[in-house]
């Protein structure tokens, strides 16, 4: 059986949601707002990784926000602010996750999250999406302060299951992410949620399966 890492943000819940919060605050610039601060989320962990100059994900999520709002020339009330922050550890799971990690469960794989985020929030949010289970535990990249996809957290991941880079898998809906667990050495499975996306995979390496859902993966990671 296999140690399964998930990623979370935008593989078991959706970060796109917060255009439901939001709309509250900036009305109609409640979608431009969620993709842009989602952007700028991942950029900012994206140069400090690069730049060795870490700080863990509360604090990079923090940040964008407040350079989303600038950007937009939104002003946020530090109330409607600590709301947006708090929905953050609220977004809701997709419609597949709890379903496709209680097959996986049944089959008898380790199921892990693996993700940018810091463990405390991690689990609040992942406990208000009722995936803590099936997911047995979190594995955050804080702990070895770089992000995806420095190959340093993926050791990370395969240290922590105990078992051979070939038998630890990184399930993301993120192809930079799978694409990064495919160049530290590790079987990936890259989740399609947007069926016309392309793979980007720059002759560097293509994912073990692709699916377009978590519950495609039952059944086809046997003797893996």
């Amino acid at each position: 059986m296999a140690f399964l890492g998930f990623d979370v943000y935008g593989t078991l819940v959706d970060p796109l949601a917060m255009e439901g919060p939001l709309r509250a605050h900036v009305g109609e610039l409640a979608a431009r707002f969620a993709t842009t601060w989602r952007q700028h989320q991942l950029d900012s962990a994206f140069r400090r990784s690069l730049m060795r100059r870490y700080e863990n994900f509360d604090v990079v999520t923090r940040d964008a926000l407040h350079h989303t709002a600038r950007l937009l020339g939104v002003t946020l009330s530090p109330a409607a602010e600590s709301a947006m922050i708090a929905s953050y550890l609220e977004l809701p799971p997709f419609p597949d996750a709890r379903p496709g990690l209680t097959a996986l469960e049944e089959e008898g794989h380790t199921l892990v999250a693996f993700s940018n985020g810091v463990e405390a929030s991690l689990r609040k949010l992942l406990a208000h999406a009722r995936l803590l289970p099936p997911l047995t535990g979190v594995v955050s990249v804080d702990d070895v302060r770089a992000y995806k996809p420095d190959p340093a957290v993926y050791q990370h991941l395969v240290a922590r299951g105990g078992q051979p880079a070939d038998h630890t898998w990184l399930v993301s809906a993120n192809a930079w992410d799978v694409l990064g667990a495919k160049s530290a050495g590790l079987r990936a499975a890259w989740v399609r949620r947007n069926a016309a996306a392309p793979w980007e995979g720059w002759g560097i390496a293509e994912p073990d399966l692709v699916v377009a859902s978590l519950g495609e993966l039952s059944g086809r990671l046997a003797g893996s």
